[in-house]
Order: structure tokens, then sequence, then C-alpha cells
């Protein structure tokens, strides 16, 4: 399986979100994405981290910036994927990004 870079966004279906994360503190991962007009389910995560940088407007706090997770869909393709905390200026609607795909070999 070879690692494609995509950057392409992703449309959760909310309905499937993990609310067990949002009682956390982070994003709530959800269980299906809509991407290039196909449903992708997770099945797995097979780990997760966070991109932190420091506070914008002057403290010397930490925030999280994004939120990653490397998963495993039903169809045995691995994925990494984020959440950004602040959306960037001209990207307001999407905040899941699919940044790498690993598809198995047919």
């Amino acid at each position: 399986m070879a690692e494609r870079f995509v950057d392409e966004p992703l449309v959760p279906v909310v309905a499937t979100a993990d609310t067990s994360l949002m009682a956390a503190g982070g994003p709530g991962l959800p269980r299906e994405f809509l991407w290039r007009g196909r449903t992708v389910e997770v099945a797995a995560v097979l780990r997760s981290w966070r991109e932190t940088g420091k506070c914008r407007h002057g403290s010397g706090e930490m925030y999280a910036r994004k939120h990653w997770f490397e998963v495993v869909t039903t169809d045995r393709a691995t994925m990494k994927i984020y959440f950004e905390r602040q959306p960037r200026r001209g990207r307001k609607e999407s905040r899941w990004w699919l940044f790498t795909i690993s598809e198995p070999e047919s």
C-alpha cells in the first residue's frame, strides 16, 4: 500500500459522531464521512494525536490546533484525517480533512 497525498475536505455524517470524545473536549470522530460522492466508513482508529500551537493573542498558553486520526476503513484503506479547531480563512465550511490515503492493492 503506497500512501497518497490527498488534502481534500470530508463531510461528516453527523449522527455517527463519537460523543464520548466530545465529552473529553475533543472533536467527535464520525464513523462515516462523505468523500468524492461515496460513503467512507471508519472500522477502527489506529492512533490519534494533537498538533498544538501558542496562543495567537499573546499569552503563553498552548492550544490544540488540529486533532489527527489514523483510521482503517471498512474497505481496508488506511486514512490520515484531521479536524481543524479554527478553520483557515476561506475554508470555514470544512473542518474535517483527508490528508493521506493508503488503499489496498487489488
